[in-house]
């Protein structure tokens, strides 16, 4: 319902004749930016870990729509951002079968997890929630820059002032684990990563953006006990619907103010000031370093390693 909800895209900007990839949508906040797009009359490829509902998700995207004129196109394709392996193998396949790429939406994550590895031995939350994004980013990124202008939204959470240090010598976080500070984490590295990214990206047709989405209802079911029931309920009266949610989102993706702005914050269709960590460049810096050793990824500069003469922070 979101009572307390605020901001809402009202550009009516088309996107007929480009294409936009958007991660984790076959549900939720994704699942409505990609209504919005394919209405809008964008080409949406939708890159989903569980193709069977994304799938669904197409079908019922296609019935909202349906008799409306200028609609776009939707395809679906197997994206696993906790595997490097497949994150590689689907960025490949984009960038060979596209022709284009005007909008890339990294918007899939997990949310406070019990700490697990994941099969390239990495901390779930922030391989899923950065690695696998910074990955696939960069691996499409010359086809974004040629298919310019374009824009790249990071699907970050307003909870990244709570990260208390990014953890540079303990990346897996071996010596201590906390659901929340992992994931607080990993949306501090969604908000730098969008700020070095923009930086390496001056001078080309390319915008970047990191997004809060707001407090939105998970579309969780409640449970048989009459007590969660209730509580569900007055908890829902507070909380923006996914629709409301993707409201950021999408602003980013096609609003023209928007499109002069990046390397920015936004929360409720508007640039907000993240925390004093997000906006410090050292850290940025020794994240992209640090990202890219681990993906084992070698690209040419600028997306290269930062140069050590311009670094001074060696753990945060």
């Amino acid at each position: 319902m979101g009572w307390f909800s605020s901001g809402r895209c009202t550009s009516t900007a088309r996107l007929d004749g480009k294409t936009a990839v958007v991660t984790g949508c076959n549900t939720g906040i994704g699942k409505y930016t990609v209504l919005d797009l394919y209405g809008r009359g964008a080409r949406v490829v939708m890159a989903c870990r569980n193709i069977e509902k994304a799938e669904e998700t197409r079908k019922w995207i296609i019935e909202q729509k349906a008799g409306q004129k200028g609609v776009g196109e939707l395809a679906v394709c197997h994206l696993d951002l906790s595997s490097l392996s497949s994150v590689h193998e689907c960025a490949e396949k984009l960038y060979n079968e596209e022709m284009r790429i005007n909008i890339l939406i990294n918007n899939a994550g997990v949310m406070m997890c019990p700490r697990s590895l994941t099969t390239d031995g990495y901390e779930l939350q922030f391989a899923t929630n950065h690695l696998g994004h910074f990955l696939f980013t960069l691996k499409l990124l010359f086809k974004i820059i040629s298919s310019g202008p374009s824009r790249i939204i990071n699907m970050s959470s307003s909870s990244h002032h709570w990260c208390k240090s990014m953890d540079f010598k303990d990346i897996n976080l071996e010596k201590s684990y906390s659901p929340q500070q992992s994931y607080f984490r990993s949306k501090l590295a969604n908000v730098l990563f969008s700020r070095e990214l923009a930086k390496r990206l001056e001078g080309t047709k390319v915008t970047v953006y990191s997004v809060h989405p707001g407090a939105v209802d998970a579309e969780l079911q409640p449970t048989s006990s009459s007590i969660w029931k209730i509580f569900y309920y007055i908890a829902s009266l507070f909380l923006k619907t996914p629709e409301q949610g993707a409201q950021t989102t999408i602003y980013c993706a096609v609003d023209e103010k928007a499109a002069k702005e990046t390397g920015l914050y936004y929360s409720d269709c508007k640039a907000e000031t993240p925390s004093a960590m997000a906006l410090d460049d050292q850290v940025a810096m020794k994240l992209w370093d640090i990202s890219l050793d681990m993906v084992k990824l070698s690209p040419p500069w600028p997306f290269g390693k930062s140069s050590t003469a311009t670094r001074s922070k060696e753990n945060v």
